[in-house]
């Protein structure tokens, strides 16, 4: 196979179980389970098929003979029927009631709505692991303080665990989409070539009301609620980009914290995983590169662009239906969820192994935080005594002379020593350290934590408690 292009979503990123959802085996299987409901749902409406007919169907369901197949696509250049002759070879007696009335898009559709639910099943199921174990790390460090940023500027502190909180709380945001998405998933049922039922009204001889019960019938032997009540030959190709855009969210999220986590890594307070044997550089032996993360936003960045390929094609399909639709979807649909497949793994695996360094985060935090604490110094220094309008100016020129010599010297942040050598504080070293207690200086994050953690992570959890304990598996 080293002599031909083979797609990096199946060779290094996306998994076994994804990639199966995707397989041809998995689509012409489905394709047989079809045309078993559709025999299955004319019989009991009163066409002539047997139960004979049904059980011999049934019973070459998952032994698909591909080489009669392709041989036979080979000739006739329609992969259906070529799957509709090689089901019949197999199948003597149920030959002639295969696909009975059906256009190829009860299959193929069908098929691909059925695909996709399966798909953004397992999507849900990473995304809960995701969500549970960030859960984990978010609790564990509520409490330690850490330099908030704005504009990637120093800011107000925060804590690491309310951090994770803000990469969580965009995931249980995506859950709902999934949720509502899968919740949303109908089949298109056998509506014919341009979705009028006019073949299966010719079928039941005008019986509308067997004709009207077909869909529902068909729905409910393949385990969907309902089929969508009209449409042309296909199902609208608006379902594509309402499930590509569900997609595209995770992905989004998922980019954002692995930034984060890059970002992080270079100020050396957080890495992700770095195996015993990892090389970071070919050159540099000592680099300890976020290569999961930059990976998690290659693939995110895919997949955000390629839900632009549903979109457009939605946009334009030509009344009941063009095929400009069929090459775009087989590549574009199945793509999206295995790249995401491969970020949720590699984003499982990054929170897994998370590794974070308090003292490096601390020393960061208390070279900043004597300018954050002027405020509470100042409050003090006035409840002793002092004016508060002089003690104000005094510490704005003491400000810009420490951030003089922080920025064109290179030299230490020496705030707290010069208000402490000025008598107009009256404050002793000690007790201006004294005040700026890192902890004093986050607000409510740690109960915000607790509280998000409570209220939101934990019912998702215990929703989903029976998915839970999922490890990723990286490939390279």
């Amino acid at each position: 196979m080293n002599d031909r292009y083979q797609s990096p979503l199946s060779e290094r990123y996306a998994s076994k179980e994804m990639q199966y959802i995707f397989s041809p085996d998995m689509k012409f299987k489905t394709w047989r389970k079809l045309w078993i409901a559709l025999a299955e749902v004319e019989k009991e409406l009163g066409l002539p098929i047997t139960q004979e007919q049904i059980d011999e169907l049934k019973a070459h369901a998952d032994d698909i003979n591909y080489d009669v197949a392709k041989a036979r696509e080979k000739e006739v250049r329609h992969d259906v029927m070529s799957h509709v002759y090689a089901y019949g070879v197999q199948c003597p007696k149920a030959k002639g009631i295969i696909h009975l009335g059906a256009t190829s898009c009860y299959v193929g559709d069908n098929t691909d709505v059925i695909i996709m639910t399966e798909a953004l099943k397992l999507v849900e199921k990473k995304l809960v692991n995701v969500i549970a174990k960030l859960g984990e790390f978010a609790a564990s460090y509520k409490d330690l303080p850490t330099l908030a940023f704005t504009h990637f500027q120093p800011a107000q502190p925060t804590t690491v665990g309310k951090r994770a909180t803000l990469w969580l709380q965009e995931l249980t945001l995506d859950l709902d989409d999934v949720e509502y998405m899968i919740s949303q998933m109908k089949l298109l049922g056998s509506k014919g070539t341009t979705g009028t039922q006019a073949s299966f009204l010719e079928l039941f001889e005008g019986d509308t009301d067997k004709v009207r019960k077909l869909d529902g019938m068909i729905a409910e032997k393949m385990g969907f609620k309902e089929c969508y009540p009209v449409s042309g030959q296909t199902y609208s190709r608006k379902l594509d980009t309402r499930v590509l855009n569900v997609l595209s969210g995770i992905a989004q999220s998922a980019h954002k914290f692995s930034n984060d986590i890059r970002l992080l890594q270079h100020l050396k307070e957080i890495e992700e995983p770095f195996e015993k044997s990892q090389i970071g550089s070919s050159a540099m032996a000592y680099k300890r590169n976020p290569m999961r993360s930059e990976r998690i936003a290659s693939l995110s960045r895919y997949v955000m662009v390629d839900c632009l390929n549903p979109a457009i094609t939605a946009a334009t399909q030509w009344f009941e239906r063009t095929l400009d639709d069929s090459a775009n979807k087989r590549i574009s649909v199945p793509e999206a969820f295995l790249a995401v497949d491969g970020i949720l793994d590699l984003y499982l695996n990054v929170v897994d192994g998370l590794v974070v360094y308090p003292k490096v985060i601390e020393s960061r935090l208390m070279k900043e935080l004597p300018f954050m604490a002027t405020e509470n110094i100042m409050m003090d220094a006035v409840k002793a005594g002092g004016d508060r309008q002089e003690l104000h100016e005094l510490i704005r020129k003491h400000s810009m002379a420490a951030g003089k010599v922080v920025k064109e010297e290179g030299k230490e942040n020496d705030l707290v020593d010069r208000i402490a050598a000025d008598p107009a504080f009256g404050m002793t070293k000690e007790q201006i350290m004294a005040i700026m207690e890192p902890k004093n200086f986050v607000g409510r994050a740690p109960q915000q934590t607790e509280e998000f953690l409570k209220e939101v992570v934990q019912p998702i959890l215990d929703r989903y408690k029976d998915v839970l304990g999922m490890e990723a598996e990286i490939n390279v």
